[in-house]
């Protein structure tokens, strides 16, 4: 955070800096902590989401990669379907009554049945890296790391529109984990510790939530222990984040307006 509230623009390595104005800009947002649970310290998180009013979570890397059903209040896992140990584990998705999960490279994804995490159906395929999902109860939305976010049919998985993101009327990076939240999607901006509040229907980022008090808080110097995990109750209108290896899951509402994020110069 730049001084006198100032955010700067999101460059190309996804750091934010200080700049002379903070006039103009994306709205920057405090991220208030409404509550604490635990959280696998050995998760090496890819999906956090809400699905029938339970909380699931997808972990990654070849030979440690899964889905879980996870207790919210003790952090333990429930049920638990493990993915093959040559894939990565990445983002899963919530559709009707079963998960969507997609893998890294491999173009490679799954279906499981709830809540006992059973395989369902055939593998699915699709072009292209596997980051991050969500549902906007339409479609499945799919990040692969670029400004792009690719709509998906559900059944098929086959492509049907994209979302071209941009923060400032710049494309905007490193888009992984999502979560559809009050009509908007968040996204997490991979190394950069903000969640990104992206408009559907333009692609325009509305909003930065500013997760590095949180960062601070879980104190990892692992370079992987990044935020990455963003799920909403919307039974409880709850927002919860967390990240690789982190020891906590966060209960968290948006604070103040803290800054704003500048347009590059």
């Amino acid at each position: 955070m730049g001084q006198a509230g100032q955010v700067g623009p999101m460059g190309q390595a996804g750091q934010l800096g200080p700049t002379p104005a903070a006039e103009a800009g994306v709205p920057v947002y405090a991220a208030t902590v409404v509550a604490r649970f635990p959280h696998d310290t050995g998760a090496f998180t890819e999906g956090l989401l809400f699905c029938g009013g339970a909380l699931y979570e997808s972990t990654g890397k070849e030979g440690a990669s899964d889905i879980r059903r996870v207790n919210l209040f003790d952090g333990k896992v429930l049920a638990r379907a493990r993915i093959a140990p040559d894939l990565f584990g990445e983002g899963i998705g919530c559709w009707k009554n079963t998960l969507l999960s997609v893998t890294w490279k491999t173009g490679l994804g799954f279906r499981w049945a709830l809540p006992a995490l059973t395989r369902a159906g055939k593998p699915f395929r699709y072009a292209g890296e596997g980051w991050g999902m969500t549902s906007d109860g339409r479609d499945i939305i799919l990040s692969d790391g670029t400004p792009t976010l690719r709509r998906m049919d559900p059944a098929t998985f086959a492509e049907r529109g994209r979302i071209a993101v941009s923060l400032n009327g710049r494309p905007l990076q490193k888009l992984n984990e999502l979560e559809a939240y009050r009509g908007r999607i968040l996204a997490n901006v991979w190394m950069t510790g903000f969640v990104a509040r992206i408009d559907p229907a333009t692609g325009k980022v509305d909003g930065l939530i500013d997760l590095r008090p949180i960062i601070a808080e879980i104190a990892n110097a692992d370079p992987d222990a990044v935020a990455n995990g963003i799920a909403y109750d919307p039974s409880g209108d709850r927002l919860f984040v967390t990240g690789k290896y982190w020891p906590t899951l966060f209960e968290i509402k948006l604070g103040d307006e803290v800054g704003r994020a500048q347009p590059s110069q």
